[in-house]
């Protein structure tokens, strides 16, 4: 007489290789998650960045605002965009100091990074001869998070150089 189906010790094996594959799966996945919902900064960001430039360039004295710029970033589900401190209709770029212009706030938890944590490009007058970009304005990216939110968004410290 055969018999047909397996016997218990290879279920329980079965089930102890499951478990072992979720409990190392499970958390890389939703690190995974957290980085792609956080790989919206840099595109904004950095669309932020070639805008200003170029609206500078062309006014040459002036910096703008978002609507003068013609930068529009809605708010998405991770985080809410704001024009931080520069919003007068124009701004002198002859002595400029260190302002932010550009912040993003996270709506949720994202791995280690807290909700609330924000990601924020300031705008100064570049006032050494020749910038990395060319640049008559120098972007001092920074975030309140930078233990925890680092991991998520790594080359947000590099936007404008």
């Amino acid at each position: 007489m055969k018999k047909q189906g397996f016997t218990l010790i290879e279920l329980m094996v079965v089930i102890v290789i499951m478990g072992i594959l979720a409990a190392v799966a499970v958390p890389k996945l939703f690190g995974m998650i957290a980085k792609s919902k956080a790989s919206e900064i840099g595109p904004a960001a950095g669309e932020y960045v070639k805008l200003q430039d170029a609206y500078v360039a062309e006014s040459g004295t002036k910096v703008g605002n978002w609507k003068m710029i013609g930068y529009n970033m809605n708010n998405s589900t991770s985080f809410n965009y704001a024009q931080a401190d520069l919003t007068a209709e124009t701004t002198k770029l002859e002595g400029l100091a260190k302002t932010a212009a550009w912040q993003a706030t996270a709506q949720a938890k994202l791995n280690d990074c807290k909700s609330g944590s924000t990601w924020t490009i300031s705008v100064a007058e570049n006032t050494t001869a020749t910038g990395s970009t060319g640049s008559p304005l120098v972007y001092t990216p920074e975030y309140s998070d930078q233990t925890n939110c680092d991991a998520l968004t790594p080359n947000f410290l590099k936007i404008g150089k």
